[in-house]
């Protein structure tokens, strides 16, 4: 009996019933802070992404943000299979984890998971463990916006990273695209990451002289800076230096390190902003959406 993986965040980060998260998902892409327009599958792109950025708040705070990339995908021409690298916020599992087979339910339907390339992919640092995703969102919440711009079936890769240092992240990035250089398929990886966490909810409290949303963007640009100049090594170094409290850096370290063994020449910012957009208030989170080609 193949196992099933149930939603763990419907009805919190999105929401739980299928009308309902269509109706978000097209108020997320037709925002003013998001792409402004529904995307339209280009069945002939150029299918030049190899990797996306994208966050994963609620859909409310960050669902617009994540449309810029969703659009992009759309319009690249979108992939037959996705490998979405994600941080670990419960603390369960392993210290990387991937789930090898089965299937993810959402209110949109069932995502089967790519088990031929899970399990190539299942060696090294890498480790199987199932406890890690059972109530993580940093994946399941990018599941939707794929549903939903899909014109085809599509399948998908979980990898959960509680470790996040160099030397990790670069050996996820390494097996990714061996696996990717084995098969003839379409795949894109989507490293899920918000970016700084700033005021009180996060102890992490800006200059007294500057606001929330402010000292989160003046962080955050220390850290996309060296994510366009596609240096993984310098972006974990400059997370961890200016301490820059950037969820999932691993992930996107890793999602790099990927792209450019397969060929990546550029990272574009699609768009920035900041919860505070949204609730203004002591505390906020930075999102950004980016592509990398």
């Amino acid at each position: 009996m193949e196992k099933i993986r149930k939603a763990a965040v419907a009805g919190q980060f999105y929401p739980g019933d299928e009308n309902t998260l269509k109706k978000q998902i097209i108020e997320c892409f037709l925002s003013p802070r998001g792409p402004g327009s529904l995307p339209k599958e280009n069945l002939h792109g150029k299918r030049g992404i190899h990797g996306v950025i994208v966050p994963h708040a609620g859909y409310i705070y960050s669902g617009a943000i994540a449309a810029h990339a969703y659009h992009s995908l759309a319009e690249d021409g979108f992939a037959e299979t996705f490998i979405i690298v994600g941080p670990n916020h419960t603390g369960m599992g392993s210290g990387v984890s991937i789930v090898t087979d089965g299937t993810w339910e959402t209110p949109l339907g069932m995502v089967q998971v790519n088990k031929t390339m899970a399990e190539q992919m299942w060696k090294g640092i890498i480790d199987r463990d199932e406890d890690a995703h059972m109530y993580e969102h940093s994946i399941e919440v990018q599941l939707p916006f794929l549903q939903f711009i899909a014109s085809k079936k599509f399948d998908f890769i979980p990898i959960c990273m509680a470790m996040q240092d160099y030397e990790t992240s670069k050996e996820i990035g390494e097996i990714i695209a061996d696996t990717i250089k084995k098969t003839d398929k379409h795949v894109v990886v989507i490293a899920s990451s918000d970016f700084s966490h700033v005021g009180f909810n996060y102890m992490s409290m800006p200059p007294r002289d500057m606001r929330v949303d402010k000292y989160a963007e003046k962080q955050d640009e220390m850290a996309i800076e060296e994510i366009i100049k596609m240096d993984p090594q310098s972006l974990i170094n400059t997370v961890q230096s200016k301490n820059i409290t950037m969820c999932g850096y691993g992930p996107v370290a890793a999602m790099l390190t990927a792209a450019k063994k397969l060929g990546a020449k550029k990272a574009e910012l699609l768009r920035y902003s900041t919860s505070y957009e949204v609730h203004p208030g002591s505390s906020c989170v930075g999102y950004a959406a980016i592509t990398v080609q």
